[in-house]
C-alpha cells in the first residue's frame, strides 16, 4: 500500500514537472497557466477524497466503540448513542469543510486572475 502511494505520488509530480520541459516556446504561457489550473483541480480532489478517507475511517472506529461499549454494559446504550451521533457528526463536518474549501477553490478562485495573465486572457 505505501509503496504504491508513494509510486502515485511520484508519478503525478514527474508529469507535473515534464509538462512544461515539453512544450514548445511559444506555448509555454499557455501550457504554465493550464498547470496552475490543472493543479489546483487535482489538490481539491485530493483533499475532498482523503477527508473523505480519514472521516469513514474515524467513523468507523467511532461506531465500533459504541458497538462494544454497548455490548459491555446494555444499561448505557442511550448515552453511547446520542455520544456516538455527536462525535460522527463533528467527524463529518470535517469533510463537509474540506467540500467549502475544495469548492471556493474551483469556483472562487483566488489564483484566476493570476491564470489569466499567465495565459495572456486579462
Amino acid at each position: 500500500m505505501r509503496k504504491c502511494l508513494i509510486l502515485g505520488l511520484a508519478s503525478l509530480a514527474v508529469l507535473f514537472l515534464t509538462n512544461p520541459v515539453f512544450a514548445q516556446e511559444a506555448a509555454n504561457k499557455l501550457i504554465i497557466g493550464f498547470g496552475i489550473y490543472s493543479a489546483i483541480i487535482l489538490s481539491a480532489g485530493f483533499a475532498v477524497g482523503l477527508a473523505a478517507l480519514g472521516c469513514g475511517i474515524g467513523m468507523g472506529h467511532a461506531t465500533r466503540g459504541a458497538c462494544e461499549g454497548i455490548a459491555r454494559n446494555p444499561e448505557l446504550a442511550g448515552r453511547l448513542t446520542v455520544t456516538m451521533i455527536l462525535g460522527i457528526a463533528l467527524i463529518e463536518s470535517l469533510t463537509i469543510y474540506a467540500l467549502v474549501i475544495a469548492l471556493i477553490l474551483l469556483y472562487a478562485n483566488p489564483v484566476l486572475p493570476k491564470f489569466l495573465a499567465v495565459v495572456g486572457l486579462s
